[in-house]
C-alpha cells in the first residue's frame, strides 16, 4: 500500500502545486520586484493591425466598423484582413471597407491561421504588429495601451486583458469566465516578475522585426510570440488596461475542439522552442515556463495516477473509499454537465465541466503529438455576437 499512497500523495501535490503553489510564489516574488509603470507614449508609432479570418460573414463587416473605430490616427494605421480561402462571402464584405483604408489578401486554399499571418507579413508596414480575431470586441484605447507598452524597450510582445462575458445568448459556459479570469491573475503575476509566457490569441502586439522571424505554419503564433521575444532578449507582457471582450463559447463541446486544437499546436510549439526550459540561461523565465505550460499539461496525466491509486487504496482503507467515492460522483456530475453537444451545463456544475473538458482535451492533444498526427484545421471559434453597447 505504500507505493500507492506515495503516487497518490504526489499527484496531488503535483495538481495544488500547479494551480496554487505557483500563483503563490509569484505572488511573493512579484511583491519583491519593483513595479514598472507605463504612461501613454507621446508618440504613436505606424502599426498593422492584422486580422485573419475563414468564413466570417456574419460579424466581419461589425468586426472592421469596431476596428477603425479605435483610438488610434488612421495616417499611423495599416488594418490587413487575411482570408484563409474563405468561401461564404467574406471577402465581398471586406471588400466593401477597402475605401476606408481596409487591405485584403486572399489565400488561393486553406492553410491554417499561423500559414495566413506569415502570409501576410511581406506586406505588413507598421513598426507594431497587432495580431486579434475577428470574434471578439476591442476596447477603444487598447491598442494605444498596447502600444505604451513598447516605450519600455525590453518589451517585444505587450498582451491584452482577455475579458471573458456572457453573449446575448444567456446560456454562454459561465465556467469559461471564471477561468479566464485565473489565467489573466497568473499573467499580471508573471508580468511584475520577469514577464508572461505566452500572449494572448485574441489580442497582443508585437515589435516587427521579431513578428518577422519565420514561425512554422503548425505551431502557435500567439505562444511562439512570446518565446521568441524571449530568445532574442525581450520580455512579454500583460497590459490590463488594454482591454479586449472576448464572448463565452455555446457550449462545451465547441470549446473542448477548440481545446485540442490549441494545446497540439502549443505542444508542438513548446517543443520547437524547448531550450527555453534551461534555467541555466533563462532562469526564472525558465521556471515559469515549467510551472505554467509543462505543469498544466502533466496534470491530467498526474490525475488519472491520483485516481488509480485511490481505488487501489479504497481496497484496504475506508476513508479512502469514500473520497474514491466522492471523485467519481464530481467526475460523474462534471460529465453530465459536458455531455451535450448544444448546451452549456448548469451553472453549479460550470467550472467542474469546463476544467473535465479542459484535461480531456489536454490528453487528446497529448495522444495526436505522441502519433504524430497534425493539430485540427483551424476552424475559428463561432462565438454569439456581443451587443454595441
Amino acid at each position: 500500500m505504500l507505493l500507492p499512497a506515495l503516487v497518490l500523495g504526489f499527484a496531488l501535490a503535483f495538481c495544488a502545486y500547479t494551480y496554487a503553489g505557483y500563483p503563490a510564489l509569484l505572488k511573493v516574488l512579484s511583491l519583491l520586484r519593483r513595479s514598472r509603470d507605463t504612461e501613454a507614449t507621446a508618440t504613436l508609432p505606424r502599426i498593422s493591425i492584422v486580422l485573419p479570418v475563414y468564413n466570417e460573414a456574419t460579424v466581419i463587416a461589425a468586426t472592421l466598423e469596431r476596428v477603425l473605430a479605435i483610438d488610434y490616427p488612421r495616417d499611423r494605421r495599416q488594418v490587413l484582413v487575411v482570408s484563409d480561402a474563405s468561401t461564404d462571402g467574406t471577402d465581398d464584405i471586406v471588400a466593401g471597407f477597402v475605401d476606408r483604408g481596409v487591405e485584403l489578401l486572399r489565400l488561393s486554399h486553406r492553410q491554417g491561421k499561423t500559414a495566413a499571418e506569415n502570409a501576410a507579413r511581406p506586406l505588413l508596414t507598421g513598426e507594431i504588429v497587432v495580431n486579434t480575431d475577428a470574434s471578439v470586441r476591442i476596447d477603444t484605447n487598447a491598442i494605444k495601451h498596447l502600444v505604451a507598452a513598447f516605450d519600455d524597450p525590453t518589451v517585444g510582445v505587450a498582451s491584452a486583458r482577455d475579458v471573458s462575458v456572457a453573449s446575448l445568448d444567456a446560456g454562454a459556459n459561465a465556467g469559461e469566465g471564471t477561468y479566464v479570469g485565473y489565467e489573466m491573475w497568473i499573467r499580471d503575476l508573471e508580468t511584475r516578475v520577469d514577464g508572461i509566457v505566452g500572449a494572448s490569441g485574441c489580442l497582443y502586439a508585437i515589435r516587427a522585426d521579431l513578428h518577422m522571424r519565420p514561425i512554422r505554419d503548425d505551431l502557435s503564433r500567439d505562444f511562439a510570440a512570446a518565446l521568441t521575444a524571449r530568445e532574442q532578449g525581450f520580455r512579454a507582457v500583460s497590459v490590463p488596461s488594454a482591454i479586449c471582450y472576448v464572448p463565452r463559447g455555446r457550449s462545451l463541446h465547441q470549446e473542448y475542439r477548440r481545446k485540442v486544437r490549441t494545446i497540439t499546436r502549443g505542444l508542438a510549439t513548446l517543443v520547437s522552442k524547448r531550450g527555453l526550459l534551461n534555467p541555466l540561461r533563462y532562469g526564472a523565465f525558465s521556471w515559469m515556463l515549467f510551472s505554467h505550460k509543462v505543469c498544466r499539461w502533466l496534470v491530467p496525466w498526474a490525475l488519472a495516477s491520483a485516481t488509480v491509486a485511490l481505488a487501489d487504496l479504497a481496497w484496504a482503507f475506508p476513508p479512502a473509499r469514500v473520497l474514491f467515492a466522492a471523485a467519481i460522483v464530481v467526475g460523474a456530475l462534471a460529465a453530465a454537465g459536458w455531455r451535450s453537444h448544444e448546451r452549456v451545463p448548469p451553472r453549479v456544475l460550470a467550472l467542474p465541466a469546463y476544467l473535465v473538458a479542459g484535461n480531456v482535451a489536454v490528453l487528446h492533444a497529448w495522444i495526436r503529438l505522441v502519433t504524430g498526427r497534425a493539430a485540427p484545421v483551424w476552424e475559428p471559434t463561432r462565438r454569439d455576437a456581443l451587443s454595441s453597447s
